[in-house]
């Protein structure tokens, strides 16, 4: 069986624009107009007087049509559910900005922002990083003109009901949010067979991606959490982070079977994601 990653590769290699055609249109303005096969040369367009015609009534001055605002996500799921995958997936399709917000907390206290200082306090003294902080730092960056344009896929965010009524209160709500449904028992073999290769920096799986070779199968590490008893305990805290989110995103919730294959997974998540987009151009339409 090919592995999570080589699977999400050749997906996002097939997600890649295809050749330019020979005759394509050329963007001017809100209106589209053919150019010459040659690419060559100023459009000559035959008006009604060259053809000895009235030339017709002049238009009103066109309005560009209004454009729909972007897609926003957030997308969760237990440990090992695939979600990583599946973001990249996501990225690779629709151009989203993704955020995650540990990924976010390491790049504010490396590059020192005040965020950053005030989150770095409390965990030199193991303490947790208060909401007010983490929110104020997601904050910051949905609004950052990347993620303003392109839209934002917010990975494993908000995990409590108080941090989802900090985005409410901001304003901050996705259109979608996908939610990883896969069978406890799969979870917990996904995450006790996980395997690092501390020389690489590689993660196998001893069933699903199993190392190449001996001399590579001797060095592997197993992190000290990725026991069953472990997974266990997080997945708990899982379930009862995603219970607390429910009143709040229960219109946009969908679960995605997650125990599938890769491409089939990303299928799924594929239609929900152009569903929401096409609805997004539709109200804009019809106001």
């Amino acid at each position: 069986m090919a592995s999570p990653t080589a699977s999400a590769a050749a997906i996002i290699s097939s997600l890649s624009p295809s050749p330019v055609a020979a005759e394509r249109p050329i963007p001017h303005g809100s209106l589209l107009f053919r150019g010459s096969r040659n690419g060559s040369g100023p459009l000559r367009l035959n008006s009604a007087r060259h053809r000895g015609l009235s030339p017709a009534p002049r238009a009103a001055k066109a309005v560009a049509a209004e454009k729909a605002d972007p897609l926003n996500v957030m997308i969760a799921g237990a440990p090992a559910s695939g979600k990583g995958t599946q973001c990249e997936l996501i990225k690779a399709k629709y151009g989203l900005v993704h955020i995650s917000a540990g990924d976010l907390l390491r790049v504010e206290i490396a590059t020192g922002t005040e965020n950053g200082k005030r989150a770095e306090e409390f965990m030199e003294k193991g303490q947790l990083v208060p909401n007010e902080i983490v929110v104020n730092m997601v904050k910051e960056r949905l609004l950052q003109a990347d993620a303003q344009e392109k839209g934002w896929l917010l990975d494993g965010y908000p995990r409590s009901y108080s941090q989802s009524m900090a985005l409410e209160n901001l304003g901050i709500r996705p259109d979608i949010f996908i939610l990883l449904d896969v069978p406890d028992e799969l979870l917990v073999e996904r995450v006790v067979g996980r395997r690092l290769d501390p020389v690489t920096g590689k993660i196998y799986h001893l069933k699903y991606s199993p190392p190449e070779n001996e001399e590579i199968a001797s060095r592997l590490t197993q992190r000290f959490d990725d026991t069953e008893e472990k997974v266990k305990l997080r997945l708990q805290t899982h379930y009862q982070n995603i219970e607390s989110l429910v009143s709040i995103y229960e219109d946009l919730i969908i679960k995605v079977k997650g125990d599938a294959t890769v491409e089939d997974v990303f299928g799924e998540i594929d239609k929900l994601l152009t569903s929401s987009l096409e609805k997004k151009s539709e109200m804009v339409a019809s106001s």
